[in-house]
């Protein structure tokens, strides 16, 4: 939002306050379309939960999906009723490009991962103007190539890449830019863009498709499936849609040069039966009617009256070398026709949207004075100065453009999945004690964000309270409503729970939704404009997470916590999902310093509303002691509690019969205590006396507990108390391995665990059996979790970034006589502030050209060096190596990784 009074309201931030005033429905339409149906726990009804065997990408050609849709670059409603993507076809490959390629989990020697190029450029918040870019090869489409390698290929050798497979050599594809522009909520302008980056002409099938989602096939009634809606064309040549909630809309297409219609096709979006199941068809023209017909020329595949619930535009060119062509539709409501729908009233609204996009992001990116002079960046002339500047912008941009495409319409009725449909077949009975089954209350049929739209197309708990931080500056009313809706009724677990994501609802991840809520609440508005009754909401629905977590993981009752899982994968020397093999239980340094994140959040969220209603002085007080409790039992339970005093370093421990283990394993596990600080200052303290006498007392009266408070007298004599785990030794002991590039610290930011297990690996022998650890800087080398994400030893964005607001809160109350060796060892000292400072220009240099033009993130693909169509691209990907700072995992990861974003603003000013 505007940064000062002065500041001129944007037309695009016009949009979005219109549209939260619910004045004009501005988000209606956006990128919500997903980019995999097939493959998911949505879609599976088998016996074993198997959902990559299920439906596989094969069949989504033929079959249609129950709980959603998916195409390339496409849009469609916020419920996904009516859809609009685009099809490709090069005359060589065996089927139509329709939706996104890659690996299911069993067939990736990392997992699942997608195997095409492409990238998103651009969105404002009300999708008012977007465009994204596929990279679509003239030869064959690899397909089985892919699989074959990648199948051979253990897991100590990276993925093959379709990079790798040689199918872009010599230029030899086309680049499809599709752009959109909103005229007004319900009136679409769109253009398509396929250019021949290759020395030949060579031919293009270009398809935009246009279908509504299956809702009839099913004889569900939450589907709206009493009337079936209709595709038709008119006599004017526009396509007529007609759907019973939506409405009215209208496809206008543009007429070739030579002012004749394009051809259109027309099909049903029905599952094809006799293929896949060797049963009679509802309908003889079925959802895979546009492939026979293009691919394999029969005409009689398509309806020729012209009708359907799917259709497509067919243009065929031969683009020249080097030339392109240029297709132009609009989709209108029939209470929104234009009066000519192309011309000068398409082209003049298309120029404005992206202007006022640029508008809209230069607010957001504006250069300011730069971080402090300690950081070595700043160290530059004026012209490298402009031109990093310049780079971090287009990063950012991108970054956000990620961020806002990933939003995805996600439908998942717990209880219908797991009774079936009426007018289907139904499911195994034994699915009704399997995968969900306890959560039949979660109801879902949003728009939610996504990590990553193709490899993780599921909301995830923890994940989603990460990208609310970059969201918040984009659209802090989105980023609201999305932290209220994981806590809503429909779906939080009555027992407090919160939803984890499909694979497992139960799963616990690390909780951070209080901390993003808290953030979002301040970085929505200005002091004096928040929006104290959305904080006071999402609180009380907190209370009850938070008693969730002290019921159900503080088994011992002694503020030890032993979170299992928590998001960390392959993080621990067991499997932290499972039962013990050794016996016993497991004490977590992480899973006990996240509830004293949980707690520090909640305190400062408490003493904020208490400053309105004095009522919540008293939970206020309840958080405080609970903190107080938590890092006195991490420091002292049993003498030491999970700190280690020789090594200097936080462990979990094993405890067996009452004896505790440590396990001596130096990873991102004993870094996240540092995360649980807060501040209270003595103003804030002397405008709640009630907080402010029992706090008093506590400390007065509570001594053996009162160690964990810090107190510091400022010179202006108002004071700051500092609520952390360590204390003030103790975290400089952990910074030294961290700030220690032998340790943990790495040229593009703090690594998932110390690269001193390189060369001694971790080992421990238990029980009759022997475990080891290994730093692995790359992909997972062992099978855990699936394989497709690895905490031994990468970077990853989510813990650097709280790292980095940890230090920068620890400065505030340190000052700068509180100074560390950075790079440990080098004699060259810092503040915690420079130091946060440093990391962020580490992290975001992941995605600037280095010296030779190269982005680490992109790793050594020449292309993105040199070639002038790909080297202003970026991808963001799920974590990077720990030492070349190479993108891995899933690569679309915007998601947390657009966290990137907030740091650029960091250092732009």
């Amino acid at each position: 939002m505007p940064k000062s009074p002065e500041t001129p309201l944007s037309k695009e931030h016009a949009r979005l306050a219109a549209d939260a005033a619910r004045e004009k429905n501005w988000k209606r339409w956006g990128p919500y379309l997903a980019e995999r149906q097939w493959g998911t726990v949505r879609e599976d009804y088998s016996a074993e939960g198997e959902p990559w065997a299920y439906f596989t990408h094969e069949d989504a050609v033929s079959r249609a999906y129950r709980w959603g849709e998916d195409g390339i670059m496409g849009i469609t409603d916020r419920e996904c009723r009516l859809c609009f993507a685009v099809a490709l076809w090069n005359e060589r490959d065996p089927i139509l490009k329709e939706r996104l390629f890659g690996l299911t989990g069993p067939e990736g020697n990392h997992g699942e991962d997608v195997k095409e190029c492409y990238f998103y450029l651009d969105s404002t918040p009300t999708h008012s103007w977007m465009k994204a870019l596929y990279k679509y090869p003239q030869a064959a489409f690899p397909y089985e190539q892919l699989r074959q390698e990648n199948r051979r290929r253990g897991r100590g050798e990276p993925e093959y890449e379709l990079l790798d497979t040689g199918v872009f050599d010599g230029d030899r594809y086309f680049d499809v830019t599709a752009e959109y522009a909103k005229v007004g909520p319900n009136d679409l302008l769109i253009q398509l863009t396929a250019e021949n980056r290759g020395p030949e002409p060579a031919v293009l099938h270009l398809l935009p498709t246009l279908w509504f989602r299956n809702t009839w096939s099913w004889g569900c009634p939450r589907e709206g499936s009493a009337v079936k809606p209709k595709l038709s064309v008119q006599p004017d040549g526009r396509v007529r849609c007609e759907h019973e909630d939506l409405g009215v809309f209208f496809l206008e297409i543009e007429p070739g040069a030579d002012g004749k219609r394009l051809p259109l096709l027309f099909t049903e979006n029905e599952t094809n039966t006799a293929r896949l199941f060797q049963a009679e068809n509802a309908s003889p023209y079925v959802k895979d009617a546009f492939h026979e017909c293009v691919v394999r020329g029969r005409g009689d595949a398509v309806n020729p009256a012209q009708t359907g619930t799917k259709c497509a535009v067919h243009d065929t060119a031969t683009i020249p070398a080097g030339g392109k062509r240029v297709l132009r539709l609009r989709l209108y409501a029939e209470t929104e026709r234009p009066k000519a729908a192309f011309g000068e009233s398409f082209n003049r609204p298309f120029a404005a949207r992206q202007q006022e996009a640029d508008e809209f992001y230069a607010g957001l990116h504006t250069p300011g004075a730069r971080p402090e002079t300690q950081a070595p960046f700043a160290q530059t002339d004026a012209a490298t100065d402009a031109a990093r500047q310049t780079e971090l912008r287009r990063v950012a941009r991108q970054a956000d453009a990620g961020l806002l495409w990933s939003k995805q319409f996600y439908h998942y009725i717990v209880q219908d999945w797991l009774n079936g449909d009426p007018d289907q077949p139904a499911p195994p009975e034994i699915r009704r004690d399997g995968r969900n089954h306890d959560w039949p209350h979660l109801y879902s049929r949003d728009v939610i964000s996504m990590p990553d739209k193709w490899e993780y197309p599921w909301f995830a708990a923890w994940d989603l309270a990460f990208h609310m931080i970059p969201f918040a500056r984009l659209d802090p009313e989105f980023a609201k409503g999305q932290l209220n809706l994981l806590l809503r009724e429909w779906y939080m677990h009555p027992n407090g729970q919160m939803p984890a994501y499909e694979w497992n609802f139960s799963d616990v991840n690390p909780p951070v939704h209080a901390w993003a809520c808290w953030r979002v609440y301040k970085m929505s508005a200005r002091r004096g404009e928040r929006d104290r009754t959305w904080l006071a909401r999402v609180f009380q629905k907190l209370l009850v997470n938070f008693t969730w977590w002290v019921n159900r993981k503080d088994p011992g009752g002694n503020h030890l916590f032993s979170g299992g899982f928590l998001g960390l994968d392959n993080i621990g020397v067991f499997d932290r999902s499972k039962p013990l093999p050794t016996g016993g239980a497991l004490e977590q340094a992480d899973g006990t310093a996240w509830m004293a994140f949980y707690c520090g959040t909640m305190l400062s969220m408490a003493l904020e509303l208490a400053e309105g209603d004095p009522a919540y002085e008293d939970i206020a007080s309840k958080f405080f002691e609970h903190f107080v409790a938590i890092a006195d039992a991490m420091n002292h339970v049993g003498g030491t509690g999970l700190w280690h005093e020789e090594d200097g370093f936080y462990y979990d421990q094993l405890r067996i019969e009452g004896q505790a283990f440590p396990l001596r394993l130096r990873s991102m596990v004993g870094i996240i205590p540092l995360f649980a600080v807060e501040l209270i200052d003595e103003q804030r303290m002397a405008r709640l006396p009630g907080f402010a006498k029992r706090t008093k007392w506590f400390l007065k009266n509570r001594r053996d507990l009162a160690g964990q408070i810090s107190y510091l007298e400022q010179r202006a004599g108002a004071g700051r108390y500092l609520l952390a785990i360590p204390s003030r030794e103790r975290l400089e002991r952990v910074l030294r391995y961290v700030l220690d590039e032998a340790e943990f610290l790495s040229a593009h930011g703090v690594r998932s665990l110390s690269r001193a297990y390189r060369d001694h690996p971790f080992t421990l022998n238990a029980a009759g059996q022997a475990w080891r650890v290994d730093y692995a800087p790359g992909e997972s080398d062992t099978g855990l979790f699936g394989g497709n994400s690895n905490w031994r030893g990468p970077v990853w964005f989510p813990p650097n970034y709280l790292l980095i607001e940890a230090l920068e809160r620890y400065h505030l109350f340190y000052g700068d006589e509180f100074t560390m060796e950075f790079p440990t060892g080098s004699g060259r000292r810092l503040t915690l502030k420079a130091i946060a400072q440093e990391l962020t220009h580490r992290l975001t240099g992941l995605f600037l050209p280095n010296g030779g033009g190269r982005r680490p993130a992109l790793g050594m693909e020449p292309r993105f060096v040199s070639d002038p169509h790909w080297h202003d691209l970026l991808w963001f990907h799920e974590y990077f190596h720990g030492d070349t700072g190479q993108g891995l995992g899933a690569s679309h990861q915007t998601g947390w990784t657009a966290l990137v974003a907030r740091m650029v603003e960091s250092e732009i000013g």
